[in-house]
């Protein structure tokens, strides 16, 4: 065990912490709330591209974005240069982002839906690609520079305030600030929209490069070979109930989350009171990760208890908002503000399953997947992700949803928008509650921490 004094030392400088924090779930946070919230209805309602096009648009990029994260989780732990085996990603990152996050929302014009649509895949497969390459270094270099876990819950949970203040900005805002560029002569306010998020984004990544400089500390000769790499870690069944977790918490809150503009627009039939609803989630969003989880992790201790406790309140939740939801607009308001101060946590509450995940395959195999550890658990969100973005879609087609036909949807897409919106993230909170109920990592958790005490020791702490 660590003395007190090992303890109390910070493994990491404040700016480190900060840096951290803000990159991925900064201003690159931000710009994938204004995809995730708005893209699809830019796509169907201002592009007029079909319903089951954009479906298909969302499902061949987003499954190749979860394909490719073990492949950028294998590239980055076997990178050895001067600067670093995860740093030197920092560097590139918002070059990329800034591109491929402005020209999605460029319209050049093209006369057919079939030629934006392809437009739309490239530039939205590129955009994801680039959250690739950043979010698996990023995630990687934590566990790399901070083994005690009391200081990775604190990055962790401040790295859960900025993305709940970059999906506020990103959720209840748009609207207004794309239209105040619009008054100002942009004719697309989305793009100058995301400059200004792209030039923040150069702030934060190239911060954390420099001063990550020397934090590559507790890592170890990872397998070069990716296909052995990867069955390193799954052969460990240990392992399969967090992967399914992140999964199914990449679809709950997701799921809830980008069906509201159309829930809201055609199930409750009032398109002027999008941007307040929108307002409600992401002010409970911004509670839940910068109040409640802390309150939680300090009630109940550990990340799993926190997370089972957030998602049976949701599910319950969720549950009363299926049948009573469009009741009354601030009954809808109160109780889907707490739903979202209860959920929005797990998206970083399960980010403790990833550092846990890591201890574990290290004290198995005696080697560091940081990285691929981190693209598994990416892989697996995006399958979430991917199942979000166009099965909402997918299931709005089937269901005979017509765009733009407020308050003449038929009652199988009047359903449909229901269910999707607090269903079937009833239905992916109780498969999240069972995985880490029933998780056996937790079984190793004696062994694991006298590996890292070890490790400590070694390093000098």
């Amino acid at each position: 065990m660590e003395n007190n004094s090992v303890t109390k030392k910070s493994e990491v400088s404040t700016a480190f912490k900060w840096f951290h924090a803000t990159s991925v779930s900064g201003s690159a946070m931000m710009i994938a709330a204004v995809l995730a919230s708005y893209l699809s209805v830019y796509m169907t309602d201002t592009l007029q591209i079909p319903a089951a096009t954009a479906s298909l648009i969302m499902f061949i990029a987003t499954l190749w974005d979860a394909i490719n994260d073990p492949m950028m989780g294998v590239i980055a732990d076997n990178t050895h240069t001067k600067w670093g085996r995860y740093r030197p990603y920092f560097v590139v990152a918002p070059i990329l982002l800034t591109f491929f996050g402005t020209m999605v929302w460029v319209d050049w014009g093209f006369a057919t839906s079939t030629a934006k649509a392809i437009y739309i895949l490239i530039m939205y497969i590129g955009y994801g690609m680039t959250v690739t390459m950043y979010t698996m270094p990023q995630m990687a270099i934590l566990p790399a520079a901070v083994k005690k876990d009391k200081e990775r819950n604190l990055i962790i949970t401040m790295g859960a305030g900025c993305t709940a203040t970059a999906f506020t900005i990103g959720n209840t805002f748009t609207p207004n600030i794309t239209a105040f560029f619009e008054a100002h002569g942009f004719s697309n306010g989305y793009v100058p929209y995301m400059l200004i998020a792209g030039a923040l984004a150069f702030v934060s990544f190239w911060g954390l490069f420099a001063v990550s400089k020397g934090q590559e500390k507790y890592l170890t000769e990872p397998e070069k070979n990716p296909f052995k790499g990867i069955g390193m870690v799954l052969r460990h069944k240990e392992v399969y109930p967090n992967i399914v977790a992140w999964i199914c918490a990449s679809m709950g809150y997701g799921l809830m989350f980008s069906s509201s503009v159309y829930y809201m627009m055609y199930y409750y039939e009032r398109p002027d009171l999008i941007g307040a609803y929108m307002g409600v989630i992401s002010i409970g969003a911004l509670v839940s990760m910068v109040v409640a989880m802390p309150i939680f992790l300090k009630i109940f201790k550990t990340g799993q208890r926190a997370l089972c406790v957030s998602q049976i309140t949701s599910i319950v939740l969720y549950i009363i908002l299926f049948f009573f939801g469009k009741t009354n607009f601030v009954f809808l308001c109160v109780l889907t503000f707490i739903s979202s101060v209860t959920s929005a946590m797990q998206n970083a509450l399960v980010n403790i399953l990833v550092n846990d995940t890591i201890d574990f395959v290290m004290y198995k195999e005696g080697k560091t997947a940081n990285g691929l550890v981190s693209a598994i658990k990416g892989f697996a969100q995006k399958c979430g992700n991917t199942v979000t973005s166009s099965g909402i879609l997918a299931i709005l087609a089937i269901s005979g949803y017509v765009a733009g036909a407020i308050g003449q949807q038929p009652e199988s897409a009047m359903f449909a928008l229901n269910f999707i919106k607090f269903g079937a993230p009833s239905v992916t909170g109780i498969i999240v509650i069972l995985c880490v109920v029933f998780g056996p990592i937790k079984h190793y958790k004696a062994e694991i921490e006298e590996m890292k005490a070890k490790m400590h020791n070694e390093e000098g702490h």
